[in-house]
């Protein structure tokens, strides 16, 4: 099946004052592809993000967005203040002025109807997580970025948080961009890999880069063996808190 290219960034480099944050970054994400991006912090993840959703404009380079692209965007965190309580259905309706139809549609593809009526402040981190990926999908984005998704969620948590952004890629045939620091898990659920410090140390197919030199020098070989391509096995799911509710639980 033929995929259009969503975004193709061409020669990105990134200078705050004299300092180099990024330099001569290349990279295209298409229709339906999961790109990983993968570095220690400091890497510039965060300024790389912030040029790929417009927030930013490199010092040098370019970056192509298909006509009209539609973008969602969850953030790496949010803080939620208990002194100023809002319900979950009241805070996707600030974000983006939805509709309770749309509400009602997005909440179920994560997993969190339930979560409507709940206030913010209350939820765990799992289903937090979930609600911001909800926000993100209200307007049927063509490109989803995805800022460490699984931030506060336990291991099974993860797990089926990374199952569930899959299912999301081939529900609404849209390519995403993730970042994160969960290599053992994201590795096996990416079609590529970008390994980021500051410049692009190297980047392919998951198994590829677990093996590049590079990969090997930035994380240390032992982290790396450890973090290299993880396969989970699945025939159970889990809650919002990532316990089993049915099946058995392989790995």
């Amino acid at each position: 099946m033929n995929t259009e290219t969503l975004i193709s960034a061409r020669g990105i480099s990134l200078q705050f004052d004299q300092r180099q944050v990024l330099h001569d970054i290349s990279f295209s994400i298409a229709q339906r592809q999961i790109v990983t991006l993968i570095g220690p912090n400091g890497a510039g993840k965060t300024s790389l993000v912030k040029i790929v959703l417009g927030l930013t404009k490199p010092t040098f380079g370019q970056v192509a967005r298909k006509s009209g692209l539609r973008v969602g965007y969850m953030p790496q965190r949010l803080q939620v203040e208990q002194s100023m309580p809002v319900s979950v259905e009241r805070f996707l309706k600030l974000a983006v002025n939805a509709r309770s139809s749309e509400i009602d549609r997005v909440l179920k593809e994560v997993g969190a109807e339930d979560l409507k009526d709940s206030q913010l402040y209350s939820l765990s981190g799992g289903e937090l997580q979930r609600v911001l990926l909800a926000r993100a999908l209200i307007q049927d984005p063509q490109l989803l970025v995805l800022d460490e998704p699984a931030q506060g969620v336990d291991v099974n948590g993860q797990a089926e948080l990374y199952r569930l952004i899959d299912d999301i890629r081939d529900f609404h045939n849209c390519g995403i961009l993730l970042v994160s620091h969960d290599l053992h898990l994201v590795m096996a659920a990416t079609d590529e890999v970008i390994c980021l410090n500051q410049h692009v140390c190297c980047h392919g197919h998951p198994e590829q880069v677990s093996n590049d030199p590079a990969y090997l020098e930035l994380f240390g070989k032992k982290d790396a063996e450890t973090l290299a391509v993880y396969t989970h096995q699945h025939n159970h799911s889990h809650d919002l808190h990532g316990e089993i509710v049915d099946g058995e639980h392989d790995v």
